[in-house]
């Protein structure tokens, strides 16, 4: 979907203001709500210190609600039986297991072309929501004169209630009216994972709403007697509902075989779980998603059809038959693991050796359109600095809850740039530079 030509005043900022927007003293405020969660700020910054950036990044408001089309769009496919049908066939066994809940936190990730936005992947369990909701607060707190101008469609104060629903909807999509008692936050060893401070923010949330809740490694799980069980809970206490971050999605992994059998027996509600990623993440649905013919075919609405061709770069499966078509194009494709996520595995065609390569085509990757991030300019040691950077939806049943920026430099996204890190999204209104005066287009704070 194309552009207006003339310069938007989030596209000015976002190569032109370097203003720094983020005070450790309103984020501590954010993050550090409870006594149990004292400290967090600080140990932070020695353990995670390109975690936060202290700049935010601008999004037209156009954009925002392309954004919001595509996503509604892509749903409303994935509701489709024929959209089912077709996926769940390439899918593993369990991914036919039908349940009720939905899947909490789904990540659409865009990079920002010149044509608008384009969706480079989907994710389950799609981290940082807990830790994106309190930085943006701290964000706006922090510069409240030039923060006027933003769009409002996102209540940053009532986000914690937002996300609290949305776990309540899964358990009653699932269980009904039944007392929802005990929650699980399940990772591998999860105090060793790198956003395990989320997983105490969203600790918190889950007890403050009186819930017990415990944030449990999935290799000490028991299921007994046709209950899960954990020794973190009180004695005699099943767990109810899991909140799933682990990334063998698929739950294949014999560590996981017995939330796996407890899942496939409807012993626990699981959030997200296989079907959702199936659905949702396996990188070859990104084919399936841009095949014009196929979605016609589906009747799809040709409004839904535009939208995704425009949304959606060109995939294609990697085989080995036509691999030498596609290492000639190489440098104009990027190269994704199937079941990957968090940039693991993903090599961009033109920094491919032949090594890496003869391991991609023995199968289960996808070669996707290369789309340039946009950027962004920060002030990094006193030197002004172009971060490359990507938007993230976290998005439950078709909707948006909240956008949240990733800054960086190299092939994929990660915390380990200066001055990059997670960035809060503000949406400002679609006014062009020729319409301000040099004054209100200006970012001092």
């Amino acid at each position: 979907m194309a552009t207006d030509s003339a310069v938007s005043l989030a596209d000015s900022l976002n190569l032109g203001c370097m203003c720094k927007t983020l005070n450790p003293d309103r984020l501590r405020e954010q993050l550090e709500t409870a006594p149990v969660l004292a400290g967090m700020v600080q140990g932070l910054a020695t353990s995670h210190p390109h975690l936060f950036s202290e700049t935010a990044v601008f999004l037209d408001a156009r954009m925002r609600d392309v954004l919001a089309a595509t996503v509604a769009a892509i749903e409303r496919v994935i509701a489709l039986p024929q959209y089912r049908n077709h996926v769940l066939a390439q899918a593993s066994d369990i991914a036919r297991h039908a349940v009720g809940a939905h899947g909490v936190f789904m990540g659409f990730d865009f990079h920002m072309g010149a044509d608008g936005p384009r969706l480079i992947e989907i994710n389950t369990n799609a981290g940082g929501a807990f830790l994106n909701a309190a930085l943006a607060r701290a964000h706006r707190a922090c510069c409240d004169s030039m923060l006027a101008l933003a769009d409002s469609g996102t209540d940053l104060l009532g986000l914690d209630r937002l996300f609290w629903d949305m776990f309540v909807t899964e358990w009653q999509a699932q269980r009904g009216t039944r007392l929802l008692r005990t929650l699980l936050i399940v990772d591998d060893a999860p105090e060793t994972q790198y956003l395990a401070p989320e997983f105490a923010l969203a600790q918190q949330l889950f007890t403050s709403n009186g819930v017990t809740a415990v944030v449990a490694d999935a290799r000490e799980l028991v299921f007994r007697d046709g209950q899960l069980w954990h020794p973190k809970l009180p004695t005699g206490q099943a767990v109810d509902l899991v909140y799933n971050r682990l990334t063998d999605f698929d739950l294949s992994e014999p560590s996981h075989a017995v939330l796996r059998d407890a899942y496939l027996q409807d012993a626990v509600v699981v959030t997200p779980h296989p079907r959702a990623h199936a659905l949702y993440a396996d990188k070859r649905n990104l084919i399936t998603l841009g095949d014009e013919a196929l979605l016609a075919s589906w009747q799809i609405p040709q409004s839904d059809v535009r939208l995704l061709r425009a949304a959606i770069p060109h995939t294609e499966l990697v085989t080995a038959a036509h691999a030498d078509d596609l290492w000639s194009r190489r440098r104009k494709l990027f190269f994704k693991p199937v079941a990957g996520y968090g940039g693991k595995a993903a090599y961009r065609g033109d920094k491919l050796t032949r090594g890496v390569w003869s391991e991609i085509i023995r199968g289960g990757f996808i070669a996707q359109e290369l789309v340039p991030p946009s950027e962004r300019l920060v002030e990094v040691d006193g030197q002004p600095t172009r971060l490359k950077l990507d938007l993230r939806a976290y998005v439950y049943r078709g909707r948006i809850q909240l956008l949240a920026a990733r800054t960086w430099t190299g092939q994929t996204t990660n915390f380990r740039t200066a001055g990059g890190g997670f960035s809060p999204v503000v949406v400002l209104p679609a006014i062009e530079l020729s319409n301000l005066s040099a004054t209100s287009a200006s970012c001092g704070c």
